[in-house]
């Protein structure tokens, strides 16, 4: 389906990108995480856990986005009734809702010990780091199954 039109080229590189910048976000996420696990001092915690939203993380958002158009203007070859695709709409379900309902609220609980005590314990960061190695989890199975289209 690449190199059909320009306009599903944009969005198909539109949603490459997308999912690469989500593994680079989802990547720094972590190895913040890996820092306080490590004992990290006061200042480099709070430069990595600044009290305020994390925007970047929700760029995961817009995969489906991209996705469903590709599958709706493509051909049969990416129609929504391959299975594939249908993994990856089940892929999608499971990141976002972790991220939205586990992850970020953790990261912001930890921002928020850490703006008020200076650090967070190691505990936490080690729930931190748990969190983030599902999301990778589930992203590698997507992107397997995008590679692979079983």
């Amino acid at each position: 389906m690449i190199a059909t039109s320009i306009t599903y080229d944009l969005v198909f590189l539109t949603h490459i990108i997308a999912a690469v910048d989500t593994l680079i976000v989802f990547i720094v996420m972590r190895n913040s995480a890996q820092s306080i696990v490590r004992g990290a001092d006061e200042t480099v915690q709070r430069t990595k856990f600044p009290n305020r939203r994390n925007w970047a993380a929700r760029v995961l958002h817009v995969l489906p986005i991209t996705g469903l158009i590709m599958s709706l203007s493509g051909d049969k070859s990416v129609s929504l009734s391959k299975p594939w695709i249908g993994v990856g709409i089940l892929c999608y379900l499971a990141m976002a809702g972790h991220l939205e309902a586990r992850t970020l609220p953790q990261e912001r609980a930890l921002a928020k010990v850490i703006a008020e005590d200076g650090v967070a314990p190691p505990e936490s960061g080690r729930a931190f780091v748990k969190s983030i190695d599902i999301l990778l989890a589930i992203f590698a199975v997507a992107l397997i199954s995008m590679l692979v289209q079983f």
